[in-house]
């Protein structure tokens, strides 16, 4: 069962796996095959930069050969130096703007293949603060940040098809004019011209990598974070949920920027993003200062001060570092510093002291490696056709701290497993004490009722059996007594002891049983009398407290009035029926012999016999009567449905 278990789950992963595979193949690949033809990549360009008042609608069409012949030969990917402080300057002093620069790049098409299918233009990254427009053979083909850049642009490949006429015509030029302003600097990508249906996986693949898959990590991250809200809701004392809560809220601010098509402004959003990457830095040193377990009350204060300075000097109302492309560079470069410092010190107090402490120091280094090769990538540092794996900070996160998450879990599984198999160990030696100590309080209770119903036995022997013996043998000593008598008393004697056998028997509270025991007596001995016993009884509700030395008394009671009936009347009929009320039930015996006076009999010599019937019916809490007259006698006795005692 277990194999087979396993075997299903194998092949559910690899069915999963393998779904999925094949929707990324349908997503990435959608040329359905209609051909392999190569595209063009175009790596070498020329360049120019000219000036102009103020930023302008690109013109419709252009001819290169009007622009100034103060073409550059340059390699593309193409991303001039930036001087960062001349370009923070420009932006945070308040001068009137300065001339606007638009930059120029020619690239020459030969040898384009002959293909009928509509052509596409792909480059990995153009990157400007100004608009951009494409040329094909001197004609406007794309243009794009006609409002100026948003946030996702640098991110954003470039991807336009040109339409029918100037598919038809061969491509022999691209020109790119991209405005910039005075103090920035632009970043243009290789570019390859070839059939749509062959670029468009390129470009799909680029597109998914950088902002779709990261924005469905960033989700998950923030999902997650929002179920250790919950959890936290339930378990405040447990403060590790509420900062993880903190890191996915945080983290998920600072991914925004990577996919949303905002315009960048000096905005509140913008003032988000970029505080956003300070508070992520301050929760992971918050979540560190808890799995190792030192306050670093001077470190955290300083982060806290640069986190609210920072905030502060950002805050749009006040201005005076503007959330803008020209000043942010410098102000990120304080992120990797704080998060550096919290690593290195965070990491030296974990070190011996948390293991779950190291990993987020590892993943914190991954994330400020990454942020800094953003950095680099945005400042024109390093190549411009690299991958902004800043992106990919939420997703190391979430994963470190998932496996955080994921540890505890499985431990507290484990604790909850170890725990319920030491219960069941302690229940199952509690069960085995509790089965012996029960086995002897069984053998106690056996013994117990053995010994109390000796005890019973030897009572009513003393007083019915043993008494009528001694009775007997004294009275056969003085030689005063018939043998009838004898046979008469012997017989009596056989009687009660055939009684007190019956009660013995378990009747599970019901009268009639016990009655229909005292029937099967009665009827080999009234057989050669000349007494006909006649049997009405009905059903009678159970009598709980009918126990063998209750039974007992109740038989003798019968008993005792069956055989005065035989002994002092010439009755032929024995009636014997019962009755139910609301609080007992009833036992009828009449016959039809010679009556009696029932006063006279309980208060003379020869009344022991109805005495003890009334003391019997006493001792179980009932009650007995006679009615008599010249025709027959009635007893009755009462029993409670339910005793007092």
């Amino acid at each position: 069962m277990e194999r087979s278990s396993r075997l299903l789950a194998n092949l559910l992963l690899l069915f999963s796996v393998a779904v999925l595979i094949a929707a990324a193949s349908l997503y990435l690949d959608n040329d359905g095959g209609r051909g392999t033809t190569a595209s063009l990549h175009l790596t070498q360009a020329s360049w120019q930069e000219t000036t102009a008042p103020s930023y302008s609608p690109p013109p419709a069409t252009i001819d290169s050969a009007t622009l100034p012949p103060a073409w550059q030969l340059v390699s593309l990917p193409f991303s001039p130096s930036i001087a960062l402080l001349r370009q923070a300057e420009a932006g945070t002093s308040g001068q009137p703007k300065q001339a606007v620069r638009v930059s120029w790049l020619k690239v020459a098409v030969d040898n384009l293949p002959v293909d009928a299918r509509p052509l596409a233009v792909y480059g990995i990254r153009v990157k400007t603060d100004g608009t951009i427009a494409v040329y094909i053979n001197g004609k406007l083909a794309h243009q794009a940040q006609q409002n100026g850049p948003s946030w996702n642009s640098t991110r954003t490949p470039l991807w336009f098809t040109l339409d029918q006429r100037q598919s038809n015509a061969p491509v022999r030029e691209i020109l790119l004019r991209l405005e910039h302003s005075h103090a920035s600097q632009t970043a243009v990508s290789s570019l390859r011209l070839g059939p749509a249906d062959v670029l468009r996986s390129s470009y799909h693949i680029r597109m998914w990598l950088q902002q779709q898959l990261p924005g469905m990590l960033s989700a998950a991250f923030m999902a997650v974070g929002v179920f250790a809200l919950f959890v936290w809701l339930r378990r405040q004392h447990e403060v590790a949920y509420l900062l993880f809560f903190n890191l996915s809220a945080t983290a998920f601010l600072r991914g925004l920027h990577f996919y949303v098509d905002l315009r960048v402004e000096n905005d509140w959003f913008a003032w988000l993003t970029v505080n956003s990457l300070f508070w992520l830095v301050l929760a992971v040193h918050f979540f560190l200062c808890q799995l190792h377990q030192r306050p670093l009350v001077w470190l955290t204060r300083g982060l806290v001060a640069v986190t609210l300075a920072i905030g502060v000097l950002t805050l749009p109302v006040l201005a005076v570092l503007p959330n803008m492309p020209t000043v942010t560079p410098l102000v990120y470069l304080v992120a990797p510093a704080m998060s550096l410092l919290a690593c290195v010190v965070g990491g030296i107090c974990a070190w011996r002291h948390s293991a779950e402490g190291r990993l987020v120091v590892y993943g914190m280094f991954a994330c400020t490696a990454m942020g800094m090769t953003d950095w680099l990538l945005q400042n024109n540092v390093i190549n411009a056709e690299g991958w902004y794996l800043g992106a990919y900070a939420p997703a190391v996160c979430f994963i470190t701290f998932g496996i955080l998450m994921y540890r505890r879990y499985v431990d507290a599984i484990a604790e909850v497993e170890r725990v319920n198999a030491s219960l069941a160990e302690r229940l199952e030696k509690r069960e085995a004490e509790l089965e012996a100590s029960h086995q002897r309080l069984r053998e106690i209770e056996l013994r117990q009722t053995i010994s109390d119903e000796r005890q019973r036995l030897m009572q009513d022997m003393h007083d019915g059996l043993g008494s009528s013996l001694i009775s007997a043998i004294r009275s056969v000593e003085r030689g005063d007594i018939s043998e009838a008598r004898v046979s008469q008393i012997l017989k009596d004697c056989l009687d009660d002891l055939k009684l007190t056998i019956d009660s013995m028997e378990p009747v599970e509270a019901d009268l009639l049983l016990l009655l229909a025991t005292l029937r099967f007596r009665l009827e080999p001995r009234l057989e050669g009398t000349g007494v006909q016993l006649l049997w009405e009884v009905r059903e009678l509700p159970t009598l709980p407290w009918l126990n063998p030395s209750s039974a007992l008394h109740i038989l003798r009671i019968i008993q005792e009035s069956i055989a005065n009936i035989l002994r002092h009347t010439r009755a032929t009929e024995i009636r014997v029926g019962t009755t139910a009320g609301a609080d007992g039930v009833q036992v009828h015996i009449a016959d039809n012999g010679g009556g009696f006076d029932v006063a006279q009999a309980l208060h003379g010599a020869s009344g022991r016999g109805l005495q003890n019937q009334q003391r019997r019916a006493a001792s179980v809490d009932g009650k007995v009567s006679w009615q008599s007259n010249p025709a027959g006698t009635l007893f009755t006795l009462w029993l409670p449905l339910v005793r007092k005692g």
